[in-house]
């Protein structure tokens, strides 16, 4: 989990800078950090979306994935969750600015492919220089989003250590169990999750993005079995 250790600490000091930056910046510089934050994220989703082989496989996994989650309210819990950690450590909720941040990084930091490959890689033989470039570019992420979003951020920090290492510690089943076009798959779903996101940063479309996660495992599962049937 060395990778891991080094992305979480790298969120963390990029975030903490963010804030000493964001606290220095007017509300007018605030927005325009914001819009630019929005444009990279969608361009960052694009590229990772464009990584299909087959568009319909996106389009069913986010379909599907989009039911299950609204059935199971994803958005709504983690959403109340965060607000629940605001509430508890930085006093009364502040229009959940908290809970959009730690969702909206958590999200950008763990659906990319260098996730997955990375953590895999870190985890069978203890190479982390995927991991590694993942974190600097996190780190710089962090900082950018921490100006703009504020402490929430720093919250990610957790999630990547629990998700990306919880990754690295099951390397050995996830090398057997998911192919290269399944990642594939799974990474543009999750490019389609970061569009999302950037949308949302751009004040162009409110997306209950977290609704969409049961997406990255259908993504793959749907793969696995058009294998098994022949296709």
């Amino acid at each position: 989990m060395t990778g891991t250790w080094i992305n979480v600490a790298t969120v963390l000091c990029g975030g903490l800078l963010g804030l000493v930056c964001g606290s220095r910046f007017s509300e007018r510089m605030r927005q325009t950090v914001m819009a630019g934050l929005g444009l990279v994220t969608c361009v960052l989703g694009l590229q990772m979306a464009l990584q299909t082989k087959n568009i319909l496989i996106v389009l069913g996994s986010l379909l599907a994935g989009g039911i299950v989650g609204e059935l199971l309210d994803l958005d709504g819990r983690i959403n109340r969750l965060a607000q629940r950690v605001e509430e508890r450590f930085s006093g009364p909720d502040r229009g959940g600015a908290f809970a959009r941040a730690w969702v909206t990084t958590s999200l950008l930091f763990c659906v990319g492919p260098l996730t997955f490959t990375g953590a895999i890689q870190d985890g069978l033989t203890g190479d982390f220089h995927l991991l590694a470039t993942k974190a600097m570019l996190d780190g710089f992420a962090a900082l950018a989003f921490g100006s703009a979003l504020g402490i929430g951020v720093l919250a990610s920090a957790g999630t990547v250590l629990v998700y990306q290492g919880g990754l690295s510690l099951g390397a050995g089943v996830l090398k057997t169990a998911l192919t290269a076009a399944m990642i594939d798959e799974m990474s543009a779903a999750g490019g389609m999750l970061v569009l999302g996101l950037g949308l949302g940063l751009l004040e162009l479309k409110a997306i209950r993005v977290a609704n969409f996660l049961p997406a990255l495992v259908i993504a793959p599962a749907v793969v696995a079995a058009l294998r098994a049937l022949g296709f």
